[in-house]
């Protein structure tokens, strides 16, 4: 299997690029930086460009065979959003590939399943900014006709790659006052749902 994975560079996107690799895939890391690419293999492929710019996500996209998004919000919103418009689009024009994205717990209805601190404090207070970014590109991702998964995983470690979490789809009742998670968990979860069906066309939040 070949994949594309952009946001490269980031904690979370090292971790799906050694990963996917260790796990024999094909990869194709796309990032502004190429040097900023840490992983290394006989697989890896690095696409240099910047996710604003139309035709250099178009040409990372062709001929993959899943799309993988850890884009942050560290660029502004017009980068979240321009940028997930512009992987969509080539998706679309790729025969309609699979895309997994990474977003954030505190989107949308998840929002209700932290607890009253988290939700309070937390998310409403120091993300508010980030979840409303969050929230318009995963409405893009909804509403594109596309197969997709959307992975809201909670507060973002460096701990171990351990493939023990919760999986919390967007319709359980649930009240979680601890929702962190490691890179390397996140990673394992989109990794592990490259071709299975279960969650496609959801959000599902991730937390220990």
């Amino acid at each position: 299997m070949k994949l594309v994975v952009f946001g490269a560079t980031g904690g979370t996107g090292q971790a799906i690029v050694s990963q996917a690799l260790s796990q024999g895939s094909q990869v194709v890391a796309f990032a502004r930086r190429p040097e900023a690419v840490t992983a290394q293999g006989a697989n890896l492929t690095i696409a240099q460009g910047d996710v604003l710019d139309r035709e250099a996500v178009s040409k990372a996209v062709a001929g993959c065979d899943v799309i993988l998004s850890a884009l942050g919000t560290r660029g502004g919103p017009s980068m979240l959003v321009e940028g997930t418009r512009n992987i969509l689009d080539a998706a679309k024009a790729n025969g309609g590939l699979k895309s997994l994205w990474v977003s954030s717990f505190g989107v949308g209805d998840s929002i209700e399943q932290m607890g009253w601190f988290t939700r309070n404090v937390i998310a409403n207070m120091f993300l508010k900014s980030t979840l409303e970014e969050k929230a318009e590109q995963e409405k893009l991702i909804m509403e594109s006709g596309l197969p997709w998964i959307i992975a809201r995983p909670g507060g973002l470690t460096d701990g171990p790659l351990t493939g023990q979490y919760q999986c919390v789809p967007s319709s359980a009742k649930v009240s979680l006052n601890r929702v962190q998670i490691s890179r390397a968990d996140v990673a394992d979860f989109l990794l592990k749902n490259l071709t299975d069906q279960r969650w496609l066309g959801q959000a599902v939040g991730l937390a220990y």
